[in-house]
């Protein structure tokens, strides 16, 4: 099945190296967790300003790569993102993993 054209990543390739460097250090202090190939969910620092850089980057990526789902939660204990990806996609959310 062919995937719909609006699920290539329009972000300029200039601003990608910025972009992977906003992940790695979001990544940096997470723990992972890959309950499904399709899915990765980060343990984030529970902190407003970790929540506020997460919620960002989650809003400025799907804007150039729609076949992301990201959800961020704060509970009592915790922050987390959950980073989905349709099957067709699970190779970028293994290269997402192993930053």
């Amino acid at each position: 099945m062919e995937e719909p054209e609006n699920w290539a990543c329009t972000l300029p390739t200039a601003e990608r190296p910025l972009r992977l460097a906003e992940f790695d250090d979001l990544l940096a202090g997470a723990a992972r967790h890959r309950p499904v190939r399709t899915r990765l969910v980060l343990d984030l620092e529970r902190r407003p300003e970790v929540a506020a850089r997460a919620a960002d980057l989650a809003v400025r990526e799907t804007g150039c790569c729609s076949f992301f789902t990201f959800e961020l939660t704060a509970t009592g204990g915790g922050l987390s993102l959950a980073i989905s990806v349709p099957d067709s996609r699970a190779e970028v959310l293994d290269a997402l993993a192993a930053r």
